[in-house]
């Protein structure tokens, strides 16, 4: 065989091989969500709070597993029962995917939402889902880390509590990446809880 045969395989081979790392080198399509994509956000990744055991809680704790954190409180009238329906909804809808969703409800009402008040709340929706309690201090610490807004309001002899009515998801790495509103349904969070889950 002759070298400029020899030269014009190993140019072809050399092409081939160029065309190929091109190939693996192009982006990735970009998902598509329902919700707001928030990829890249440093937010929430610190979260660290007591469960209603007392056991210290971290997203590290559900690695490969998606997280669903929403904030409430068990007094709540409307937001956060159709919240914690609708996530019961959602892990429904997953089919399969479902035991892969990790629900985490935070309470903005330590004040009354005791470990055995959130324990009987949680276990009416699904005896999976894990609220976290944390004193005053380390409440509004991990608000101010997720930018959720929350504050007490007088009603006469008692109080009520306005909050923000965001769910973020974080992926099975435990980096945030949506912000769900509380307008969505089901079947939306369930599309953009299953785009996540198959895309890491």
């Amino acid at each position: 065989m002759t070298f400029s045969v020899l030269r014009r395989k190993a140019l072809a081979v050399a092409s081939a091989g160029f065309v190929f790392a091109l190939g693996g080198c192009q982006p990735q399509p970009a998902l598509v969500f329902s919700g707001a994509d928030v990829t890249g956000a440093t937010f929430g990744r610190g979260l660290r709070l007591p469960d209603v055991d007392g056991k210290e809680r971290s997203l590290a704790d559900f690695k490969g597993k998606a997280v669903m954190v929403f904030f409430g409180f068990t007094q709540c009238p409307d937001v956060c029962p159709t919240a914690l329906a609708r996530a019961v909804e959602v892990k429904r809808l997953l089919g399969a995917d479902g035991g892969r969703l990790q629900v985490v409800f935070v309470t903005v009402d330590p004040e009354r939402d005791t470990p055995d008040v959130l324990k009987a709340y949680l276990a009416a929706f699904d005896p999976d889902f894990i609220a976290l309690r944390g004193n005053p201090e380390r409440l509004a610490a991990t608000a101010a880390d997720f930018k959720i807004f929350y504050r007490k309001v007088p009603t006469g002899s008692s109080y009520t509590m306005d909050h923000s009515s965001i769910s973020y998801v974080f992926d099975t790495q435990g980096n945030p990446r949506l912000a769900l509103s509380h307008s969505l349904g089901a079947q939306a969070y369930a599309d953009d809880v299953r785009t996540l889950l198959h895309s890491t």
